[in-house]
């Protein structure tokens, strides 16, 4: 993107991102997800803080019930950090999430970051590219040498063109 363009802006929960919207911040929860009341609190405490949107990580499928609850009682706008597994990524659309955050590299096949496009689509919730070291694919890493810049740079662009292939564009 060049420095003048304007972005496309989304929605997460009734927070706009970017867009020319105000920054947003956004904090992440760090308790296990079993503790409804725990976290419930945290989000609380971070949104009287000044936090817009918080992150919640979903390690299991085990954890659902509870991010269900914690997402319908949360004040502030969820994200779901998904990683290694496309079905909680469709399971914490059906739950309310307001946004979810994908790692390249980790969700698995095309066809199953095309099944979390098309869940998130027909929910409206808007989906972050996230990208780290961590998240690079085993192809990314021989074709770059390692964790380089540039292998993130495409792994981020390769699985946004994944996303826009089937018409998907509340990106982040």
């Amino acid at each position: 993107m060049l420095p003048n363009e304007v972005t496309h802006q989304v929605m997460v929960g009734n927070v706009p991102v970017g867009g020319g919207a105000p920054c947003a911040v956004q904090s992440m929860l760090n308790l296990p997800l079993s503790e409804v009341e725990e976290n419930l609190a945290q989000i609380e405490r971070v949104a009287q803080a000044g936090c817009d949107i918080i992150r919640i990580a979903i390690p299991h499928a085990t954890d659902l019930d509870y991010f269900e609850q914690i997402c319908t009682r949360s004040v502030l706008p969820v994200v779901a950090d998904i990683h290694f597994n496309a079905a909680l990524a469709v399971a914490a659309v059906e739950n309310g999430v307001d946004k979810l955050r994908i790692n390249p590299g980790n969700i698995g096949s095309r066809a199953r970051v095309e099944r979390v496009a098309h869940a998130a689509r027909a929910h409206g919730v808007p989906i972050r590219v996230g990208v780290n070291s961590g998240s690079l694919s085993r192809e990314m890493l021989e074709r770059y040498g390692g964790p380089t810049a540039e292998a993130l740079a495409q792994s981020a662009l390769e699985e946004v063109a994944v996303l826009e292939s089937v018409g998907f564009e509340d990106i982040v």
